[in-house]
């Protein structure tokens, strides 16, 4: 944490709160989160050649993650529920043995998307373990992350490590 900045999830007594978003203006924003999601590379071909006994499991971690960052506030206790406009889930082969998650969520609004697309890549990331997890249990969930955010007062943020 920055020095001077505070958490604004903590009220004056220290006390978890949600925070008051009502005298803060709209604007237009936009979070961009990943996950990677580590497994056999004949694990990675399955899920791509869409040979999994559960089905098209692409298709169906790709819709979870858009339900997923619908579903945020009921999943994060100070999250505010808001208007999405947009959500977005690409999934790719990274390499052999790898395989991308790139969520966007955009909204007009008084608060930001971070943890909306957050949500949506991790739980895409869960999603493809469960479509996959009968063929290759050792599969590992990692760096999920922010890349991006725009709007809002505390304008745009890029992660410089990518």
């Amino acid at each position: 944490m920055s020095s001077g900045s505070k958490l604004t999830h903590l009220n004056a007594d220290g006390e978890a709160h949600m925070v008051d978003v009502g005298g803060k203006a709209e604007t237009a924003r936009r979070a961009i989160a990943s996950a990677s999601l580590e497994a056999q590379p004949d694990t990675v071909t399955a899920i791509f050649g869409g040979t999994l006994g559960k089905g098209d499991a692409l298709a169906v971690a790709r819709v979870a993650g858009i339900m997923a960052a619908k579903k945020t506030s009921e999943l994060i206790p100070l999250c505010h529920p808001i208007a999405l406009t947009k959500v977005e889930v690409d999934i790719t082969k990274a390499a052999p043995g790898r395989i991308a998650i790139l969520a966007t969520a955009q909204t007009t609004g008084k608060t930001g998307v971070e943890m909306e697309a957050l949500t949506a890549a991790s739980v895409t990331a869960l999603t493809l373990y469960d479509m996959a997890k009968a063929i290759d249990r050792g599969m590992t969930i990692s760096a999920v992350r922010l890349e991006e955010k725009t709007g809002g007062k505390s304008g745009t943020y890029r992660r410089e490590d990518t």
